[in-house]
């Protein structure tokens, strides 16, 4: 994998996410409440909510517009939802976060 550095973790709040802008295209990055972090696109498949602006609760988080949840690590959607967002692999290296950048250039080739 090739890895690109783009933050520190401590720029994401705890139960938090941002939005990252990358040559490769914007993801939405999350931060728990253990330190894990995951990367997912930023749009909802139901109604295309912001999913930066949902609430995390432990590995999953809401979409603001319509509550649907979605699993982090898989990017499915839970419960009755049918749906599903690409993710994105991420980890955390001395305090910084980083994705992987072959997986953003295939989105994007796509």
């Amino acid at each position: 994998m090739n890895w690109i550095d783009i933050g520190a973790l401590g720029d994401i709040p705890a139960q938090g996410a941002r939005v990252v802008k990358t040559a490769f295209g914007c993801v939405a990055v999350f931060r728990t409440a253990t330190d894990e972090v995951y990367a997912t696109d930023d749009r909802c498949p139901h109604k295309g909510g912001p999913l930066s602006e949902g609430i995390v609760h432990g590995t999953s988080v809401s979409c603001p517009l319509h509550a649907w949840v979605f699993d982090l690590s898989t990017g499915l959607a839970q419960g009755a939802d049918e749906g599903q967002v690409a993710t994105y692999p991420a980890r955390v290296e001395g305090g910084r976060i980083l994705l992987d950048a072959q997986r953003l250039i295939r989105r994007t080739a796509a």
